[in-house]
């Protein structure tokens, strides 16, 4: 009787005991990765100190300075960000060194054209992208840190900017390169399979989404357009992720271009379902299932048969294979009879939603280590602006906001002035491109450094006079930067921490003579919290577009750009228009309505249709039609418009000749329905007047 009572008793304590352990083994798991990215971070900036000493740098906390920003808890960030970070600081030094010889005697115009440089390398970094955005900002504030060092205490220029270049632009890369080995041989990176398994789920969702619509046909539609919706905004987030892919593997960088498509060949994908859908759900049920059978047939079991849970085995198995399924559905579906002009546009929109996932399918065979299909078609990259207003914004704040210091500077004349002016241009422009989050993330940034001051007067002055080994300096350091890359790694205050593991070093200032002068330290510190602060105060007194407007602006640009095209008599080339569109799809700020996103993908549906008519009509000797039509679009006249669409329709009808399902009439009155049935779909976004 006692055993069983005892037996009994033990059975709470060992369930108890169970759960303990549980949440101890989910804790390690949890805060596992966080401690590894915080050792590595340590583990950098030593190995930067040390070459940096052993070189005998002049300023060797610029080393471990950049070792520290450079890591990232992502591998490929790291390397992406190491390397733009290199071509950055070159392009800064000589930028600074061109500056110096411009004025080599004038402060005042050295002044002003540092805030000018600071201005551009602004603009540039709000127009460029992921780590591209990165380098132009450093070229700004390289040119600020090497300017620091040659105006000194007194502000004139001492004629030393060559020396001080080819020194901080070492110092630098030796950072950045330390990071990089430490990184890359403690880390096997997984960018690549990350967006490896993103593009195949959004591929299967779009499949599996766009064959239940062809199976509903006409019935319940409205349902998946929520959907769709969602899936533009997944799909302009896969940049930042591609970017990452890229920084992991030299292969990925040389067929760059292969993954950049994949993004385009997804919003071609949604374009195509979406024409289709309004096609189906204006037909009468009987029809839009009869014609939806019809393209369904046409289209591989493989494609369509994916689970709407999102398994994507297949492609990610074999995304060759399923590439080529795509490309033979796309020749049928071209080559497939047509009874109708509806028909014919389902046919020729399905095919379009799988050649954008043949691209898809392009980029997963190069992530899965297989041989890129398509190399002889290697597409040239070009750049294209979306908006131009909140780089000219971000730019003006710049150099008002580094002009402003500089000022204060001259007038106060004080003794660290220059060191203020350097990490305001820092803040100022690498803060620029973060939009209506700009401020709050210069702030967390502000208390970071303000926190990083704290840390390292307590190394300076309490630690660091008890160690006379670099073994020992490099433990003391681990005490701070351990924690603060853990925390980096996984709260949601990164960019505080971020801030602390960053500037630690510079306010730590270590040297193979080390100084324990507390009023220069402190009045460094002031300079450095100092000049990040009047860069947040910037942004709160001058503040970034908001998201709405912003999202606006780019409706309203890419309605101006297709209302040219509609009356423009030249021809514009496809890749073009999409190019322009594309960008201005991947500028769309989060907080966009999704109905702007589908508004903005409607734009590029519209245009690629009026560039292909424009190309064929001709041809046919109905330019005045298709004129007087897209002039009545141009104006915003949507029932004009229809109008007179409806009645080119007709006028194609009567050339029919021959086989009216194989005829080129048949597509490009397909063509002229998906134009009608998207002004029907965004008859306010089409008849909106404003324009930018």
């Amino acid at each position: 009787m006692v055993d069983t009572v005892d037996k009994g008793a033990l059975v709470p304590d060992r369930k108890a005991v169970s759960r303990w352990e549980a949440v101890l083994v989910n804790a390690a798991r949890t805060s596992g990765p966080p401690m590894l990215f915080g050792l590595r971070l340590w583990a950098s900036v030593c190995l930067a100190l040390y070459v940096a000493f052993w070189l005998e740098l002049d300023n060797a906390s610029w080393a471990g300075t950049s070792a520290a920003l450079v890591c990232q808890p992502l591998l490929g960030a790291s390397l992406r960000k190491g390397w733009f970070r290199m071509i950055g600081t070159l392009v800064g030094a000589v930028a600074i060194i061109v500056l110096t010889a411009c004025f080599p005697q004038n402060r005042a115009g050295f002044l002003i054209g540092l805030a000018l440089w600071g201005a551009v390398c602004a603009l540039v970094a709000t127009l460029l992208g992921n780590f591209a955005s990165y380098a132009a900002a450093l070229a700004g504030y390289t040119a600020a840190i090497i300017a620091g060092d040659e105006l000194g205490a007194t502000g004139g220029v001492n004629g030393e900017a060559f020396t001080l270049a080819i020194t901080r632009v070492s110092e630098i890369w030796i950072g950045i390169v330390c990071a990089g080995i430490v990184l890359a041989g403690s880390d096997f990176g997984a960018a690549p399979r990350r967006l490896a398994a993103l593009l195949a789920g959004l591929s299967t969702q779009i499949t599996s989404k766009f064959g239940s619509a062809l199976t509903l046909a006409g019935s319940e539609l409205s349902d998946m357009q929520p959907v769709r919706r969602e899936l533009v905004r997944q799909v302009i987030a896969l940049d930042p992720v591609i970017d990452q892919a890229i920084g992991e593997s030299s292969k990925l960088r040389y067929h760059s271009w292969v993954l950049q498509a994949t993004k385009d060949g997804l919003f071609e994908a949604l374009a195509g379902w979406s024409a289709v859908v309004w096609r189906l759900a204006r037909l009468p049920d009987d029809t839009a299932r009869q014609e939806a059978d019809a393209v369904l047939n046409s289209v591989p079991m493989a494609l369509r048969s994916a689970s709407p849970q999102g398994d994507a085995t297949s492609w990610i198995t074999d995304p060759v294979g399923m590439g080529h399924l795509c490309e033979a559905a796309v020749r049928r579906l071209i080559a497939m009879p047509a009874g109708t002009p509806s028909q014919r546009l389902m046919a020729d929109q399905t095919a379009r939603l799988l050649a954008g996932l043949s691209d898809v399918l392009d980029g997963l065979a190069l992530l899965i280590a297989d041989p890129v299909r398509h190399q002889d078609h290697r597409r040239r990259a070009r750049f294209y602006v979306p908006d131009w207003l909140p780089a000219l914004v971000n730019a003006g704040r710049a150099f008002v906001t580094i002009g402003a210091v500089e000022v204060f500077w001259i007038i106060n004349a004080w003794p660290n002035g220059a060191l203020a002016i350097t990490f305001t241009a820092i803040s100022v422009i690498i803060f620029a491109p973060k939009a209506d989050v700009a401020y709050a993330v210069a702030m967390s940034f502000t208390v970071g450094v303000g926190l990083a001051a704290v840390c390292a007067a307590i190394v300076a002055f309490a630690g660091l006079p008890n160690v006379e080994t670099f073994a020992g300096f490099s433990i003391v350091m681990g005490l701070f930067l351990v924690p603060a890359g853990a925390l980096m790694a996984q709260s949601s205050q990164a960019t505080m921490f971020a801030a602390l593991a960053g500037n630690f070093v510079p306010l730590l200032a270590p040297a193979n003579q080390t100084s324990y002068d507390t009023v220069q330290f402190y009045n460094a510190a002031l300079a450095i919290v100092l000049g990040c602060g009047a860069a947040a105060l910037s942004f709160r007194l001058l503040p970034p577009l908001s998201p709405a407007l912003r999202s606006r602006r780019l409706l309203a640009l890419t309605l101006r750009d297709l209302r040219r095209l509609a009356t423009s008599g030249a021809r514009r080339p496809r890749v073009d228009w999409e190019g322009h569109v594309y960008s201005r799809l991947a500028a769309l700020p989060d907080q966009a309505e999704p109905l702007q996103r589908a508004q903005l993908l409607t734009a590029l549906l519209v245009g690629t249709e009026i560039i292909h008519l424009r190309r064929i009509v001709p041809q046919l000797g109905l330019v005045s039609e298709l004129g007087s039509a897209l002039a009545a679009l141009a104006q915003g006249n949507n029932v004009t418009a229809i109008a007179g669409l409806t009645a080119l329709d007709q006028r194609l009808a009567l050339l029919e000749t021959g086989e009216p399902q194989t005829s080129l009439m048949q597509r490009e009155r397909g063509r002229l329905l998906v134009i009608c049935d998207a002004l029907v779909q965004h008859r306010s976004y089409f008849d909106a007047g404003a324009s930018a």
